[in-house]
C-alpha cells in the first residue's frame, strides 16, 4: 500500500500535493505544473495566431475584377508547396506539450516566451502588408490594369512580407506541435515554394515597373530582413 505522504501527485491538486509531500517534492511539482502550463500557453497562442490569420484572409479586399494584363502560373507550384510544408508539420508531430528537444528549463522558458512574440509579430506583419496591398492582393501571381509598386509599410522592410509573416506561421507552429524533423523538412518544403513564388511573382514586377523596381529590389531583401537576396 503506498502512504499517504508518499503518494504520486496530481499537477491538477497541486494545492493538495502540497499537503502531503515534503518541501522538496512541493518544488518538483510546482516546476512541473509550470512548464506543463507553460507548453500549453504556446500551444494555445500558437492556435489563437491561426485563427487571426486565417480571419485576416478572410476579411482582406477582395481582388481587383478587372483582367489580368499579366499573369505567372508558375507560382500556383509555389502555393502548392507552401500548402506541403503546412501539412508537414504539422503531420510529423510530438507528443503535444512537450519542448521540441531536450533543453534547459531556462531556455526552454525563452524558446516559449519567443515562440509567442513571433506567431503575434507574425500575424500583424501579414495583416499590415495585406492592407497596404489592398485590392492588388491576389494569390497567385498577376499585374492588372492601374497596378502600383507598394513600398511602404512592412514593404520598407521586406519584399514579400506576406511570406515573411508565412514563414513566421510555420516556425511557431513547427516549435509549438512538431518534431524537430519535420520542421526541419517543412522548412526546406517551404523555401523552395517561396522561391518558386518569389521569382515568378518578381518577374511580373520587373517586367511592368523596370527601373523603379530594380531600385527597390536593391535596397530592399526578398523575405528575410535584413538579409540581402
Amino acid at each position: 500500500m503506498i502512504s499517504r505522504a508518499t503518494r504520486p501527485c496530481d499537477v491538477r491538486k497541486l494545492n493538495q500535493c502540497q499537503t502531503d509531500s515534503k518541501p522538496s517534492e512541493i518544488i518538483v511539482w510546482r516546476v512541473i505544473f509550470l512548464f506543463v502550463s507553460l507548453s500549453a500557453l504556446v500551444f494555445i497562442a500558437v492556435i489563437l495566431s491561426w485563427i487571426a490569420f486565417v480571419i485576416i484572409f478572410l476579411a482582406q479586399k477582395k481582388p481587383s475584377p478587372g483582367p489580368a494584363q499579366k499573369r505567372e502560373l508558375l507560382s500556383i507550384v509555389g502555393i502548392v508547396l507552401q500548402g506541403v510544408a503546412y501539412a508537414v508539420v504539422w503531420i510529423f508531430h510530438r507528443r503535444f506539450f512537450t519542448p521540441i528537444a531536450p533543453m534547459r528549463r531556462s531556455l526552454e522558458l525563452t524558446l516559449a516566451v519567443a515562440t509567442i512574440v513571433l506567431a503575434v509579430a507574425s500575424v500583424l506583419f501579414v495583416s499590415s502588408a495585406m492592407h497596404a496591398l489592398g485590392k492588388q492582393w491576389s494569390l497567385s501571381a498577376r499585374v492588372v490594369a492601374g497596378h502600383r509598386l507598394v513600398t511602404e509599410g512592412p514593404y520598407r522592410i521586406v519584399r514579400n512580407p506576406i511570406y515573411t509573416g508565412m514563414l513566421g506561421m510555420l516556425i511557431v507552429t513547427g516549435l509549438a506541435v512538431s518534431h524537430w524533423i519535420g520542421l526541419l523538412m517543412a522548412l526546406m518544403i517551404f523555401g523552395l515554394g517561396t522561391f518558386v513564388r518569389v521569382r515568378s511573382e518578381e518577374k511580373l514586377l520587373r517586367e511592368t515597373f523596370g527601373k523603379e523596381w530594380e531600385e527597390y529590389a536593391r535596397r530592399v531583401p526578398a523575405v528575410v530582413p535584413y538579409v540581402s537576396s
